[in-house]
């Protein structure tokens, strides 16, 4: 394991300077002290984005698709006020992550190279926080190592406990076929409308949707989440327009009775995690905090409900104890 300022990708020659130069402007951003960690694995070397105390417990954060372990950004010091702070870039995926010889070719090899991560890390177990694609992942690894998974978040999972609506592929399909920079952005202004999601993040996930066209993510079979041993935060997207987030929490709930579902009622799938970080890192940080028996005590008590609010807005709403 060694820290390193540089790294490379597998954008093309034309795109990677511009890609690089905004991956390396946000996270700028990061909190002063943050360290970069290049960790070798039999798949390749792992770019790591580390930051908070050593020795403290570890949160490993996990991105959604194309969008770098940089966009933790407005999340990293918060969560490492009390945690290590271990923000990745997805081998794979755009970022300073690069392929080894061992191809990454299915689920078994994705868990293959989060254990020997972990072990290049030096971490024997610890939180996992995913968002999107990124959760699906953390959710696949709890059920791979429990053991290794202290506590488990998923923002707004995709493919975990619902998939995607319909109309939410067809909007995407343009940029999946023909991703230039211009129409990647485009899509996002119309997905992230209303929220304060980061224009420097949006502008990077662009570039890694044209710098990387030919990246390949590997994807597996829904999981069994309930087989989850470890305490379970689902913190949704209230307008995502990536699924419905009322079916997800209703699924979520039935398969893991003893998790906490939440909602951010006026974000969308794309805002999470840089729009409204204050709400994000509040909800994530007293779950990461709280003490085991709290936390039973808290899934059984009442529970954020996304349901319709004016306009087709989703709100939360709480049941009420009987």
């Amino acid at each position: 394991m060694t820290e390193s300022a540089s790294g490379s990708g597998s954008a093309s020659a034309s795109a990677s300077q511009e890609f690089f130069a905004a991956y390396d402007a946000l996270l700028a951003r990061w909190p002063a002290g943050t360290a970069e960690i290049d960790v070798p694995t039999p798949y390749g070397t792992t770019r790591v984005h580390a930051y908070g105390p050593v020795g403290a417990p570890a949160v490993l954060l996990l991105h959604g698709g194309g969008s770098t372990g940089a966009v933790w950004f407005a999340n990293a010091a918060a969560l490492g006020a009390h945690h290590r702070v271990l923000a990745v870039d997805i081998l794979g995926d755009a970022g300073r992550s690069v392929r080894g010889s061992r191809p990454l070719r299915a689920s078994a090899d994705l868990m293959g190279w989060l254990d020997a991560l972990l072990d290049g890390l030096g971490v024997r177990s610890g939180a996992l926080l995913g968002h999107s694609y990124g959760a699906w992942i953390a959710l696949t690894y709890a059920l791979h190592a429990p053991d290794r998974v202290d506590r488990l978040v998923l923002l707004d999972p995709t493919r975990c406990f619902a998939g995607f609506r319909p109309g939410f592929l067809l909007r995407s399909l343009p940029v999946l076929v023909r991703p230039r920079a211009a129409r990647v952005l485009a899509y996002l202004d119309r997905e992230t409308a209303g929220t304060d999601t980061d224009p420097d993040w949006k502008r990077l996930f662009a570039l890694a949707a044209a710098g990387f066209a030919g990246r390949k993510l590997v994807f597996g079979r829904r999981p069994d989440a309930g087989a989850l041993r470890a305490p379970l935060l689902v913190l949704l997207a209230g307008r995502s327009g990536a699924h419905d987030p009322e079916k997800v929490a209703a699924r979520a709930r039935a398969a893991v009775p003893h998790a906490r579902i939440e909602a951010l009622p006026r974000l969308t799938h794309y805002a999470l995690p840089t729009a409204a970080p204050a709400e994000t890192n509040r909800t994530v940080c007293a779950f990461l905090e709280a003490d085991r028996a709290d936390l039973a005590d808290r899934a059984t008590g009442p529970t954020a409900k996304v349901s319709p609010g004016r306009g087709g807005r989703p709100r939360r709403r709480r049941r009420r104890r009987a």
